[in-house]
């Protein structure tokens, strides 16, 4: 019985211990809004187009603390109707990521995750995925499955390999945008 209990505690000790660093291993932070990331991601609305959605995006670091905040007006005016944060992927991803990980709190909207690719050549190309947000930090796994095309010039699917920049989108409905974000991870 004794030798029977060291084997089960050896077991319970190797899955406590190894099995955390393996999920971890998993998961590769993509950004935790430490460290200037107003150097890594820029904002963008539809104004760029003639639109007059308005916003801005704030990193705040604050307790231990540190996300992005997107606060705006989505409007239709103009054939308006984004405000987003983008940031660029300067190195090829792993063909073996799924999807992203994002932790995220807001006003109980739909916000959307846009991909862009190699592919995507024209400013309003992207893969989008919709997420909504509670008023709690929560974790939304999203798949890139999930990730719709924006048209029909582009392929259904993407590889991981070939993703340029994610954004962060508050898009099509005018709406009062107020999101924070404290993680993106690919998985």
């Amino acid at each position: 019985m004794k030798m029977f209990n060291s084997v089960l505690y050896k077991i319970f000790f190797n899955l406590i211990i190894f099995f955390p660093l393996y999920s971890v291993a998993n998961e590769m932070i993509f950004d935790d809004f430490k460290d200037n990331p107003s150097d890594r991601w820029e904002f963008i609305a539809d104004n760029v187009m003639g639109g007059v959605s308005k916003g801005d995006v704030y990193f705040i670091s604050k307790k231990n603390e540190s996300y992005a905040k997107m606060n705006g007006n989505v409007s239709l005016e103009n054939n308006g109707g984004f405000i987003q944060f983008r940031r660029e992927i300067k190195n090829k991803l792993n063909k073996t990521i799924k999807g992203i990980k994002i932790r995220v709190r807001g006003n109980e909207l739909e916000y959307y995750l846009h991909i862009r690719t190699k592919g995507t050549f024209l400013p309003w190309q992207y893969y989008q995925a919709q997420f909504l947000v509670g008023k709690d930090w929560e974790e939304k796994n999203i798949v890139f499955e999930d990730f719709k095309r924006s048209g029909i010039m582009l392929s259904r699917k993407f590889k991981s390999k070939n993703i340029t920049s994610i954004a962060i989108v508050a898009f099509g409905k005018e709406h009062i945008v107020d999101i924070e974000v404290d993680t993106i991870s690919f998985y």
